[in-house]
């Protein structure tokens, strides 16, 4: 018994099932009360996973990597797909494969096994992974004392990211400022109406990154910069080591929004526009890479697209019983825009990361649920950016 409980239940392949035994027969399947079911980690590691300093061997039809349970014709040297039947020729230098000299991917004890890819040159999908990339969106529609304890998390943040990362930064109150951290002769911002819904061409056109607000330049064109040749990359995007100094300053300087908040009203909030204007800078410098918004908020959107709530402080922010009568006159306008804009990170391949703090957060996440059930975000909840965090995955947090 003892051997039995320290036996690891997942093994090499990271893989854990409801039942250990599959049913034989449809009675034997309807009798199962807990249906079946699979939970796989496909990075756990595991100290007898071999890795291989090649790259994997895949199939022409369906790209899956050749495997142990693939079939092996060593005399034709032509493996067949488990997955969907296709036949495959072996490269030349698996020209010595036999029965007694098998590459490690096909030993039946090898069921998982991890590659270490080298860089080619003439291959451009074998090229070296890009950097992460990390923008960072800050409401500033907060008392002073909470402005500084976002920025002092992000400053700590900052300096904890890899020296290669990539990182943006977008304020917003009642307008929406872009930072443009690569010029550094002074603070340089490109500012977007909060009350007025913009797309991701008029996006790109003001920061100068549609195709007429590229100015050609002079003399040949440099090399590679950051690894990318987009040149807004490298005025909007930059090294976390390279402007870790001049972030600090900009947060050292960063004071709450200014814009008047008359008496018995609402600040004004422009989250969606703050929101589509980093989502269409990332689609214009990095799509399809993996790269994260990090959307710091404090209460719910009241200006522009995207809103929740009204200004009003004598109109309150709508429960669940109000959308269950359908008494929420901004829900459905919200709900359509934040699941359109969920639809444009998804299509770019990226992610947002929200981090709430306000104590109506509840209706903030009802209306902007589309925005992290897509794709795997981290949503910290609290009602202070002073407390500590308590971190729920989306699907927790949909329940509240």
């Amino acid at each position: 018994m003892s051997e039995m409980a320290n036996t690891d239940p997942e093994g090499i392949d990271a893989v854990r099932m409801t039942w250990n035994v599959w049913p034989r027969t449809k009675v034997e399947a309807s009798k199962c009360v807990i249906p079946l079911a699979a939970t796989i980690a496909p990075i756990r590691p595991h100290p007898d996973i071999p890795t291989l300093p090649y790259a994997p061997l895949r199939c022409r039809t369906c790209s899956a990597a050749l495997n142990a349970f693939a079939r092996v014709d060593f005399v034709a040297k032509i493996w067949i797909c488990p997955f969907c039947y296709q036949r495959n020729h072996f490269p030349p230098h698996y020209a010595m494969i036999s029965e007694t000299n098998l590459p490690c991917e096909l030993y039946p004890q090898y069921t998982t096994v991890q590659y270490t890819l080298q860089p080619d040159p003439n291959n451009p999908s074998s090229a070296p992974q890009l950097p992460p990339v990390f923008v960072f969106v800050l409401d500033t529609c907060m008392i002073e004392e909470e402005l500084e304890f976002v920025k002092s998390a992000m400053k700590q943040a900052i300096g904890l990211l890899p020296e290669n990362a990539l990182v943006g930064f977008v304020s917003f109150g009642t307008q929406a400022h872009v930072h443009e951290l690569g010029f550094s002769d002074m603070s340089k911002v490109y500012v977007f109406r909060g009350n007025k819904e913009i797309t991701k061409e008029q996006v790109l056109e003001q920061l100068g990154l549609g195709a007429a607000g590229r100015r050609p330049t002079a003399g040949y064109p440099k090399g590679l910069q950051n690894g990318f040749t987009n040149t807004g990359v490298n005025r909007f995007l930059l090294p976390a080591s390279d402007c870790e100094f001049t972030l600090n300053s900009l947060l050292d300087e960063l004071q709450t929004d200014q814009w008047p908040v008359q008496a018995g009203h609402r600040a004004s909030r422009c989250t969606g526009v703050a929101l589509s204007v980093a989502a269409g800078l990332l689609g214009a410098c990095l799509p399809g890479t993996g790269a994260r918004i990090v959307a710091l908020v404090g209460g719910p959107c009241t200006e522009g697209p995207g809103t929740i709530v009204s200004k009003d402080l004598s109109e309150p922010v709508r429960s669940h019983k109000d959308l269950d009568k359908d008494a929420a006159p901004y829900f459905k306008k919200a709900v359509k825009f934040y699941d359109s804009l969920a639809k444009q990170l998804v299509s770019q391949g990226h992610v947002l990361d929200l981090f709430a703090s306000a104590l109506d957060q509840l209706t903030l996440l009802i209306r902007m649920d589309s925005l992290y059930k897509v794709f795997g975000s981290v949503l910290p909840l609290n009602y202070s950016h002073g407390l500590n965090l308590n971190i729920e995955e989306p699907a927790e947090a949909d329940k509240i």
